[in-house]
């Protein structure tokens, strides 16, 4: 900083600061945590060569970046800043599982208020005389009870099931028969 007081650094490291400092401008001398910590996990002879190696105008990420790493440094002194993003990750997976499953309680629940599905009937193609599974734009009214609605559509209702393979409820017959 020349003539000025020194930076956060230069006052840390008790030395004189220059013109051309490399800390002065990232660490100012209001500031002196933010060197205290960056010292105290890097060094400052080893920030000093980072600065010194990127491009003037990423040295201001740069030197953000290292006082997130050595905030997260000294709380968690194994794990670092790759603890609080495992963490993070655990929270939204735990979140994903939480939606998906109410996510199917919803459907569970229409479906069951829902009094119609839509059939199922073979068509005999004109042409080639094969039958096709072709599914109507009719609506046959089915009445929903607990008996007749699809496995599948219960699965988070029944929780006492032990079975994990789902079966179609529909009977299907071959399409080249």
């Amino acid at each position: 900083m020349g003539g000025s007081s020194p930076c956060a650094s230069c006052k840390l490291l008790r030395r004189r600061c220059a013109k051309d400092c490399i800390f002065a401008p990232y660490f100012p001398a209001d500031d002196p945590h933010k060197f205290a910590i960056v010292h105290k996990v890097f060094g400052a002879s080893n920030v000093s060569k980072m600065l010194q190696e990127l491009p003037a105008h990423q040295r201001g990420d740069a030197v953000s970046s290292l006082v997130y790493e050595a905030n997260a440094r000294v709380r968690d002194p194994v794990y670092g800043c790759v603890g609080a993003i495992s963490y993070l990750q655990n929270q939204v997976s735990q979140l994903q599982m939480q939606l998906a499953v109410a996510q199917a309680e919803i459907l569970c629940i229409q479906m069951q208020q829902e009094p119609t599905l839509p059939t199922s009937s073979h068509i005999i193609d004109q042409d080639d005389q094969k039958p096709f599974l072709n599914f109507n734009s009719n609506i046959s009214s089915t009445n929903f009870s607990s008996n007749n609605i699809p496995q599948y559509l219960t699965f988070a209702a029944n929780s006492s099931s032990s079975s994990n393979v789902m079966q179609d409820p529909l009977q299907r017959e071959s399409l080249w028969t």
